[in-house]
Order: C-alpha cells, then structure tokens, then sequence
C-alpha cells in the first residue's frame, strides 16, 4: 500500500520518528501536492516492486511546502528519496547531507539555462544596466528562474531588493524583484511593462504558451546563463548503502526498461536517468555556492 502523507497536514506528533526500514519514502517539494503525488506515484510503484531483495517492500509519498521542510525530514529520516530541481538539490546537500544520486533528463534534455528577456524598447541591453530596474523570477523553488539569475546578479555586485507589487519602484542602485509564480506571468508581466525583466529557462522560452509569439516580436534576450543540470535524484546522507545503490541500479535501468516507460513519463516526462560525471559535479557545485550566497543574502 502506497501512503500520501502531505507536509502540510501531518500532525507533527507523527513525524518524529524515522520511517520503518522496509519502507522507501520519496520525498517533494510542492505547492500542488495531489498533481505531484500522481506524478509521482506510478514510478515509486515500479522502484518498489524491484527492490525487495534489499528489504524494501512499501513505498510512500511525502510532500514539503518547502527546502526547509524538506531539509528537516532529511535529518530526521523522514524521506530516503528525493527528486528536485538543481538548485534546492544543492541546498539539500549543504544543509541536510543529502547526497546526488543521479542527473535526471526530461524530455531528451538534461541540461539547461536561464535566459534574460526585457523589451526592445527598453534601452535594456547587458546585466550592468539592471540598477533601479524590476525583474520577475518564477517562485523560490525555480532554478532557472530564481536561483540562478538571483545568483547571477549577485555576482555582477547587485544587490537584489524584494517589491511590494509592479508599482513599486526600487532604490536606484538595487534591482528590484517579484515573484510572477508562472511562466505565462512573466512574459506578460514585461510585455504589458509591469516589470522591466523576465528571467526564464531557454525551454520555457521556447514554449508558445509561456511565450506566445505574439510576445516575442517584441522582446530580446539580452544575457544568457551557463548550463546547469535540469532535475536531479538524491538520497539521505545515512541511507543504508545497499538501498541506495540498488534504487540507482532500477532507475538506471528504468530508461531501458518498456515496463517502465508510462511511469517515466508521468515523471516529470523523465526520459532517462544518467550518472554523475565529472562535469556534472562541477556544475553543481558552482549551481550550490550560488544557491547558498542567494539563500544568505537574498532571502
């Protein structure tokens, strides 16, 4: 039997103690717990059901409304699993000892970056001449939109300053930001001049309905970042050994695997997971140090 146990609702007398060692917990961050526990689900049924020769014989869902939550759990043991974006992944590992089990691609593509939009008519042309201007990032989960730019501005000697609403106007010498919570929210929010700047992921650009078209005549991209890992897949620093190298050994073999191909999919429309190489790691430790600075310094 598969448990959704929803972070917001658990009594905390509940979730004191670590989940039983037959029981593989696989942990998100959310803020629509019931559209990512079916997302979820069907993949943890497949891990499961190939892992009893290491003692797992149930599987659950545990939602987190966010990296602190999430961060708490690890330490606790409450998850043995998780499945993140980069940036809150690095965050995991700094603060929680989680450890990055594999890169996961999603739709053929395992690596991204952001993109820095504003409108032709700005005057906008580079990063130096965003002071006493407003950019719209996506929400505090978003790697491409928030944690990199953010990070990204920061390291231009920017200092980032959080608006009450599109009419509030920041300092001349910060950068004003808001969160637009979607994607289709930050195109219009520049197109209609709410904000100066949208920073997206190059995919989410190339989305007619997060851009649409009739948007995009009148906007350029002005910056790109470098790449960085898309999602990827972590363990609790103190899980037992044999459990995680054998949960990496099915999900490495799930992309090769016809019986897995439906729950792949409902995954995130993840088409493989792959191993961490040396490229990766130094990525995600420059993804790691940014998300840390943009954690201390920005929230």
């Amino acid at each position: 039997m598969v448990v959704l146990g929803f972070a917001l609702v658990v009594p905390s007398t509940a979730v004191q103690a670590e989940s039983p060692s037959n029981v593989l917990v696989l942990g998100r961050i959310s803020d629509d717990p019931k559209a990512h526990y079916e997302q979820l689900k069907p993949l943890l049924d497949y891990v499961v059901a190939r892992m009893g020769d290491v003692g797992i014989t149930e599987g659950r869902v545990l939602m987190a409304r966010d990296t602190q939550q999430m961060q708490s759990y690890l330490r606790r043991g409450r998850v043995d699993w998780v499945t993140e974006t980069a940036s809150s992944a690095m965050l995991l590992e700094a603060r929680a000892g989680a450890r990055t089990l594999l890169l996961t691609e999603r739709n053929g593509v395992s690596r991204y970056h952001t993109v820095y939009f504003a409108r032709r008519d700005s005057g906008i042309v580079s990063l130096d001449d965003l002071p006493g201007r407003s950019i719209a990032f996506q929400n505090r989960q978003s790697a491409s939109a928030y944690f990199v730019p953010a990070a990204e501005l920061l390291a231009q000697g920017l200092s980032l300053e959080i608006l009450l609403s599109p009419q509030d106007e920041p300092e001349a010498g910060s950068v004003g930001y808001l969160f637009a919570r979607s994607e289709f929210n930050t195109s219009s929010w520049v197109h209609k001049r709410l904000v100066d700047v949208g920073a997206l992921s190059n995919i989410d650009w190339s989305n007619p309905r997060r851009v649409p078209d009739s948007f995009k005549g009148d906007f350029v991209i002005f910056a790109r970042s470098p790449e960085f890992p898309r999602a990827l897949e972590l363990v609790r620093g103190n899980l037992s050994p044999r459990v995680a190298e054998r949960l990496r050994e099915v999900l490495l073999e799930a992309a090769r695997d016809p019986a897995a191909a439906e729950a792949m999919a409902q995954f995130f429309r993840t088409t493989a997971f792959l191993s961490v190489d040396a490229r990766t790691r130094a990525e995600l430790d420059a993804l790691r140090d940014g998300a840390l600075r943009v954690a201390t310094e920005v929230e």
